[in-house]
């Protein structure tokens, strides 16, 4: 198993400015090349910062990729940092700084002396070109472990991710196969659910690990293993995805990406029928996401956003008395809520949600 360390470089990932989505990504797919990501690292641009982070990570494991601080500007050192790190001077690339040019070129911009510095890089790297940007990714190896520098800017990470580094990677070392497959289970909590299986997942194999994956009213869970061989590790996963099946099959309504809109809406198509939805403090949010597979059209009438007493009234017919009696949020009023979005859609089903969304209810 070949384990590598993502280090993300940049103080607006340290102050919150910046949601770090490049590792994130980076991590995904990785993954799905038999790459194992085992820790992930934020930390400022400052080169003893860089220069810590890299002893730890190598001494942990075999891969170290880096991303952000490539740029053009004063605040951008990961460049220098790496290349006193490796003991390694900086020398003018003649083939990184012609695609500059050729960028600038296109874009009918002139090349200044610090669009030049970008051709400045390790002489003991090996670059990778960029083909959407300006700033190289840099390859270094050293006692038989690799690190590998990638700009921050998202899109130019990506495409050095998918076309130059895991090719290359794939290249020089043996990568084995992780696969996942993940069961979707409602309608339990995550701690009973874990009572509920704990037989089961104390009879997993030692290779195999599970995650609990919660989320409001959902729980996942996550069966993973790592090996050689693809189809028997997909054989394993997956019996053990059927035996849990058997043990509590009114919770689970699908695996890996499947999502509960998704599963209403299998549902509706295949037996022609149709759904309307009233909404009170989810403003809307239920039938966006009815709304966000495609085709949904086939099935799902419309929606009514009553969100003070008196839409609900005027919209949904829900009578006066029974907010005054029961209360805007209770079972008898979102009733009438569903009752009312039935008649006024003609559906076969109806939705009603209600519900406390502030101090001011």
């Amino acid at each position: 198993m070949v384990f590598t360390e993502i280090i993300s470089i940049g103080d607006e990932l340290l102050i919150g400015q910046v949601v770090n989505t490049n590792a994130s990504w980076m991590a995904s797919e990785l993954n799905k090349n038999g790459i194992n990501v085992v820790q992930i690292t934020a930390i400022s641009d400052r080169k003893e910062h860089i220069w810590k982070a890299l002893d730890e990570a190598l001494e942990r494991g075999q891969i170290v990729i880096l991303t952000g601080g490539l740029g053009p500007t004063k605040d951008d050192i990961t460049k220098p940092a790496l290349a006193s790190y490796f003991d390694s001077k900086m020398v003018f690339h003649q083939p990184t700084f012609e695609h500059i040019k050729k960028l600038f070129s296109e874009r009918h911009y002139p090349v200044t002396d610090v669009n030049r510095l970008q051709a400045e890089i390790p002489e003991k790297c090996i670059p990778l070109v960029n083909p959407h940007g300006t700033a190289p990714g840099m390859w270094f190896e050293k006692e038989g472990k690799i690190v590998v520098s990638l700009p921050g800017v998202p899109f130019e990470m990506k495409s050095l991710i998918t076309d130059e580094v895991i090719p290359r990677l794939k290249q020089k070392l043996a990568l084995g196969t992780i696969y996942h497959k993940t069961t979707m289970t409602h309608g339990m909590g995550e701690s009973a659910l874990a009572e509920l299986i704990s037989d089961w997942e104390s009879a997993l194999p030692e290779t195999m690990k599970l995650a609990y994956l919660p989320q409001p009213g959902i729980v996942r869970l996550r069966l993973s293993v790592s090996g050689d061989q693809d189809s028997k590790l997909k054989e394993a996963v997956d019996e053990q995805c059927r035996q849990l099946s058997t043990i509590i099959p009114d919770l689970i309504f699908g695996y890996d990406d499947l999502t509960m809109e998704e599963v209403v809406g299998n549902y509706l198509k295949k037996s022609h029928k149709t759904l309307s939805a009233a909404e009170s403090c989810t403003g809307g949010y239920l039938s966006h996401l009815i709304t966000s597979i495609p085709g949904s059209s086939a099935y799902f009438k419309g929606s009514v956003v009553s969100y003070t007493n008196e839409a609900k009234g005027e919209l949904l017919g829900v009578p006066e008395q029974q907010i005054i009696k029961h209360g805007a949020v209770s079972q008898e009023v979102a009733e009438s809520m569903a009752l009312g979005a039935l008649n006024r859609f003609s559906s076969d089903y109806a939705l009603a949600i209600s519900g406390i969304a502030g101090p001011d209810g």
